[in-house]
């Protein structure tokens, strides 16, 4: 059916779009509207269908070698101005050798599929399966294969729950694998790299802005239990809406095949606490607890969008280290390990995440 639909208005507006420019505009109005309708229920797919000002979306894909030796995160997206202008860009980090790169393309160059994340900037592609770029210091040629990703609903379609039908929030987010596993080969400035037994993480965002501060980890370099692979994703933010703020947290511990989640909209409690090098975090929910011990590196400046341009900044670090304990409410602990390397980020006045003690 969907495809169809897409054929159908693809031939009209082939056959009359210039007879009919009005009637084309709305026949384009309406295949936008259909997508980002679609998208609702599929959050790793495009959602920007139609949208002009002050509108960014972005995809995060994180690759490291089996040795460890060398962590990429590529970003590619879009993002436009209050004014309307647009450009789409492939932002590069490489957490080893602490560098960052950022390239700017045309619009016409953003070319994402409709029904699936598949998104093509330029001869570079971009996909759950594949990651291929072609760049002057970096190119790649990367397959990612045995997706874990975040249980899905159609009540909660991603990793905000029913905070994804949720209008006019600055910032959406989706957690697309928390883990896959890499094979390919790639090369960064000459120097070869080899991806095969490596592994991948995928997220992304879209909205306006980012919020005005926020805590992000995550990591799937945990020892592996039982043979099976173990990741963290966990983020805290102050969330503007509609005027006002309020404390927002999302947390998934991937744990013998089952990703366990924490959330606001679960009624899960947190507890917050940051100094200068060192994040802890707790979670709580009716059934475990998950405690965080987050320890700052060296990071790397990247761009990050504000109403809809890519002027912020964030600066990450793809070389820290986290430290979790994963325990039923009883108290037994069922999991304690470490990993290195993990992603983490701590942006804007951390001062406001703060909870010393247990609240929702």
């Amino acid at each position: 059916m969907v495809a169809a639909f897409d054929i159908l208005v693809d031939v009209a507006v082939h056959r009359f779009g210039g007879y009919f420019p009005h009637v084309t505009n709305q026949i384009h109005t309406l295949k936008h509207f259909f997508n980002r309708w679609r998208a609702l229920w599929n959050p790793p797919s495009f959602h920007g269908w139609g949208r002009r000002r002050n509108y960014f979306e972005g995809w995060y894909l994180k690759v490291v070698t089996a040795d460890l030796g060398q962590a990429l995160a590529v970003i590619p997206g879009i993002s436009y101005e209050a004014s309307g202008e647009g450009k789409a860009f492939v932002q590069v980090m490489d957490g080893t050798g602490h560098t960052s790169l950022y390239y700017e393309f045309p619009v016409a160059d953003f070319r994402p599929e409709a029904d699936c994340f598949a998104v093509r900037v330029g001869s570079h592609l971009f996909s759950e399966s594949q990651l291929r770029v072609d760049l002057p210091e970096l190119q790649l040629d990367v397959r990612m294969h045995g997706h874990i990703g975040w249980p899905r609903s159609r009540g909660a379609p991603g990793i905000m729950g029913w905070y994804s039908f949720v209008p006019f929030m600055e910032c959406y987010h989706d957690v697309i694998a928390m883990h896959c596993q890499l094979s390919g080969s790639g090369q960064l400035y000459q120097t070869a790299l080899d991806f095969n037994g490596g592994r991948g993480y995928v997220e992304k965002d879209w909205g306006t802005s980012f919020p005005s501060s926020w805590i992000w980890m995550q990591s799937n370099h945990f020892p592996d239990y039982a043979g099976q692979p173990v990741s963290l994703f966990a983020s805290v933010a102050n969330i503007p809406w509609l005027g006002r703020y309020f404390i927002g947290y999302i947390a998934g511990f991937l744990w013998r095949g089952k990703v366990y989640r924490f959330a606001t909209y679960l009624g899960s409690r947190r507890r917050t606490r940051t100094s200068d090098n060192q994040v802890e975090l707790s979670f709580q929910s009716a059934t475990h607890e998950l405690t965080i011990s987050a320890h700052q590196a060296r990071g790397v400046d990247l761009r990050s969008p504000l109403s809809g341009s890519m002027t912020g900044k964030v600066n990450e670090s793809l070389e820290a280290r986290i430290e979790v304990t994963f325990c039923d409410r009883r108290g037994n602990c069922l999991y304690h390990g470490a990993a290195f390397p993990a992603g983490l980020e701590v942006a804007g006045d951390d001062g406001l995440l703060q909870a010393p003690d247990w609240t929702r």
